[in-house]
C-alpha cells in the first residue's frame, strides 16, 4: 500500500531492527510508548487482532502503526471493530506528513473492508495528539477507554 510516498510493510528481519530503532521526541514519551512495546501488546492481546506494519519511505523506516483490524467491540478494553491502536512517526520524519498520510491510507484500507468509521484514542493532555486527530477530522465519541483516553471516530461514509 502507498501514499504520499510512503508505504505499509509486513513486519520482518529487513525492518524489525529499523523499528525497533524509532523514537518520539521526549516529550511525547508519555503519550507514545515504543514499537518494541506494541509488538509486546500485540502478543499479549492476539484477541484484538493486531494489525502492525512499518511505515516506509523509500526502504526506510520512518514510522509503525498498528490497528485492531475488524474486531469484536468488548469495551472499555477491546475497541473496534477498527481501531487504529497505535501510531509512532519518528522525531527525525516528523513534520513531514507521514503520520496524517499514514492515517489516511489506513481510512482507505478499512473503508475498503466496509469499515463505517475509524476509532483511536488518546492522552487528553497539553502537548498531546488532539489537535492532530482533530486536523484529520476525527471526533469525540463521548466515551474513554480502560485506561481513561478519550475515544474519537473518523467517520469514513457520510450515513455513518
Amino acid at each position: 500500500m502507498s501514499s504520499s510516498g510512503i508505504r505499509l510493510a509486513q513486519i520482518d528481519d529487513s525492518t524489525r531492527a529499523d523499528l525497533f530503532a524509532l523514537r518520539v521526541t521526549p516529550s511525547q514519551l508519555r503519550f507514545v510508548g515504543s514499537v518494541q512495546d506494541a509488538l509486546n501488546d500485540a502478543a499479549a492481546y492476539p484477541h484484538a487482532n493486531p494489525w502492525p506494519r512499518a511505515v516506509l519511505a523509500g526502504d526506510r523506516a520512518v514510522g509503525f502503526v498498528m490497528l485492531s483490524w475488524n474486531v469484536v467491540p468488548q469495551p472499555p478494553d477491546l475497541i473496534g471493530p477498527w481501531f487504529l491502536w497505535k501510531l509512532l512517526i519518528d522525531e527525525s520524519h516528523q513534520g513531514k506528513g507521514y503520520g496524517r498520510a499514514v492515517v489516511q491510507l489506513v481510512a482507505d484500507l478499512v473503508r475498503a473492508e466496509g469499515a463505517v468509521e475509524l476509532l483511536t484514542s488518546y492522552v487528553d493532555e497539553e502537548g498531546g495528539p488532539a489537535g492532530f486527530y482533530r486536523s484529520l477530522g476525527f471526533e469525540p465519541t463521548g466515551e474513554v477507554d480502560g485506561s481513561g483516553e478519550v475515544i474519537v471516530r473518523l467517520r469514513l461514509r457520510d450515513d455513518a
